[in-house]
């Protein structure tokens, strides 16, 4: 058997290349996408409970002039709350999706709305430091947004993956 060029370890890593080792590398990409996704949400929903966390979105929320309206109707424990439940609902959605592309629609849909709000902050708020040998560095505030540019990217292809699904179910009569 060991003479068989197909049963070299040459011959099952060519094999794997071609077959299983992309699909595998896919989903797992995928599964760590997600985990990328709803930790951040879960964790970060959570914290909206907090007053350390309701302090800190001071800055955020009263410096963007498309989130300022939040602290008049809700008030700032309130504005704070409404987030975190957006965020563990979408987190949930998010968990839920890889089973039901109905959830995916709804997370990915929530996710994105989420992530280009916090996105577009970005444009409003100081997020750079002066110049360090001539280049701009993020303050705090840039360095903490600015990893959702990558979760509005996973929201986005979760949104299209699960709209696929739900468009397959419906012609394959399944849903």
């Amino acid at each position: 058997m060991s003479n068989n060029p197909a049963y070299s370890a040459a011959g099952v890593a060519a094999f794997l290349s071609r077959t299983e080792l992309p699909s595998r590398l896919t989903v797992t990409g995928r599964g760590v996408a997600l985990a990328g996704v709803v930790l951040p949400l879960f964790l970060i929903g959570i914290l909206k409970f907090t007053q350390v966390e309701i302090d800190a979105l001071k800055p955020l929320i009263g410096g963007t002039p498309w989130l300022a309206w939040l602290y008049p109707v809700f008030g700032e424990a309130g504005a704070a709350y409404l987030l975190g439940v957006v965020e563990l609902v979408t987190a949930a959605l998010f968990t839920a999706s890889p089973w039901s592309a109905r959830a995916g629609v709804v997370a990915g849909a929530l996710g994105t709305l989420t992530f280009a709000v916090t996105v577009s902050t970005m444009l409003a708020l100081p997020i750079w430091e002066g110049p360090l040998g001539g280049f701009p560095w993020l303050n705090a505030t840039g360095q903490f947004l600015i990893k959702d540019v990558a979760l509005l990217g996973v929201s986005l292809l979760v949104l299209g993956e699960s709209l696929a699904r739900l468009d397959a179910e419906s012609r394959s009569g399944l849903s």
